[in-house]
């Protein structure tokens, strides 16, 4: 195992960012927030942007534009949650709670209800890709729902008005929607609800550069020169709005480039010690073991991937409190399994069945203990 790993400090991280916003609003929190951004925010601001550009990690940042007019007026570097995955990450900036509370862990869950694991942001089944709107019960409804932060900031403070900007794809999670499907989409919806009367709130959310970080990899062209796009588009709107605006920007977790991965349906004297498919994501997984095999298993799983992952049982997991911290949602043991294997490399396990194989492999990738993956930036403009 590696050792220069960054654990998630639920004290500095993407969490105690959020917490900021929703006390700026009122809103009754036991989470920590974040002490420069509060001090920042003594001062009332008329329309409060938060924009997230998914993958836009501190190293991806600093390596692409480190002289650049994010960092110039960047404020702070914080930790993702943990997994640092967008699964968790955006539904911790959604929900104003870390993964521990809101059941949101990564890419793929099982659920008990359907006897399937299902892909949490498409909603649908994770090896077949099946459609399940038709089933009897939602589970994202009635298992792992969660109060928005938009709700929560209406409530706590009736006079302002919270509005999200997301791609055409997303699903919906405030009452007043609107869709950007790239950066010029977003700062125009941007500049015109800064103009609309009374008090905003608007979280914006951009994909990128997270999806061309996944395809062609931390160093590439492209990312950078949409993060260098992304800089130039923010300076042009801060221009063109008043004093009484401030926008916060940060990402979800950053990047790291794959340099390994294993098929672990090549080996069968592991796949014998489960009882039911792995899930979670490829650099965070978890594991179904029988009751009956576990030494077996830890011996042969820490022989095959020893080096680049580190395994630990459920247990031990949550001990270290790598979810956080607060009211435990019922369902964590169950989406978690028994086991959890947590790459400290630059390597992935690719999660998939003999039934269907699993997704393509990736140049860069997240949801790993590098820091690379766990730093991200809190800039604010003013």
């Amino acid at each position: 195992m590696e050792n220069e790993i960054i654990l998630p400090n639920y004290e500095h991280c993407i969490l105690n960012t959020i917490t900021s916003i929703l006390k700026y609003y009122n809103v009754d929190t036991k989470h920590k927030s974040l002490e420069c951004l509060d001090k920042i925010l003594e001062k009332k601001y008329r329309n409060v942007i938060f924009l997230v550009l998914d993958g836009m990690g501190e190293h991806i940042l600093g390596n692409i534009s480190p002289n650049g007019y994010f960092e110039k007026n960047k404020i702070d570097c914080v930790t993702s949650v943990y997994p640092s995955t967008t699964t968790a990450a955006l539904t911790t900036y959604y929900s104003g709670k870390p993964p521990y509370e809101t059941g949101w862990i990564a890419w793929s869950q099982y659920f008990k209800e359907y006897g399937r694991a299902i892909d949490m942001l498409p909603q649908k089944e994770s090896y077949l890709k099946e459609d399940i709107s038709g089933a009897r019960m939602n589970v994202f409804k009635n298992v792992v729902n969660y109060e928005s932060i938009f709700e929560q900031i209406e409530k706590a403070s009736p006079n302002v008005k919270a509005f999200e900007v997301m791609p055409k794809y997303s699903d919906r999670r405030a009452k007043r929607t609107f869709t950007a499907d790239d950066i010029d989409e977003i700062m125009i919806n941007l500049e015109t609800l800064c103009q609309l009367p009374g008090d905003n709130f608007i979280m914006a959310y951009s994909d990128k550069p997270d999806g061309l970080l996944h395809k062609f990899g931390t160093d590439s062209d492209e990312a950078k020169n949409y993060v260098l796009e992304a800089e130039e588009k923010v300076k042009a709107l801060q221009e063109k709005l008043g004093e009484d605006t401030i926008i916060i920007i940060s990402a979800d977790h950053g990047h790291k480039n794959i340099e390994k991965s294993y098929s672990l349906l090549d080996h069968p004297e592991i796949m014998e010690c489960l009882y039911m498919p792995m899930s979670l994501e490829s650099r965070i997984v978890g594991f179904f073991v029988k009751e009956n095999m576990k030494k077996e298993f830890e011996e042969r799983f820490n022989n095959i991937c020893g080096n680049d992952f580190w395994l630990m049982t459920t247990e031990e997991f949550l001990d270290k409190h790598f979810l956080g911290y607060g009211d435990k949602h019922p369902k964590i043991d169950e989406f978690l399994g028994n086991y959890v294997a947590l790459s400290t490399s630059s390597s992935m396990i690719i999660v998939e069945t003999f039934l269907a194989e699993g997704k393509p492999v990736k140049k860069s990738t997240h949801c790993g203990l590098s820091k690379e993956e766990m730093e991200v930036p809190v800039i604010v403009i003013r």
